[in-house]
């Protein structure tokens, strides 16, 4: 007997991961305004990516169909 292990989908939109989406990529935003690349620079630029790719990460949930 062949089992399939589908998987669904199911967003994650809520009020929280939009704020939160929106305050990562301002902070991504606000080290190119600002303009000064110095090493300090370069780590607020990778803590905002990372954080602004774990929200998108977390907008896609699955769940596994029984």
């Amino acid at each position: 007997m062949l089992i399939r292990n589908y998987r669904k989908f199911k967003f994650n939109f809520s009020i929280l991961w939009l704020c939160q989406i929106v305050a990562s990529t301002s902070w991504i935003a606000s080290v190119f305004v600002y303009g000064s690349f110095t090493l300090g620079d370069y780590l607020q630029l990778i803590a905002a990516s990372s954080w602004t790719v774990s929200n998108i990460i977390s907008f896609f949930k699955v769940e596994p169909i029984s």
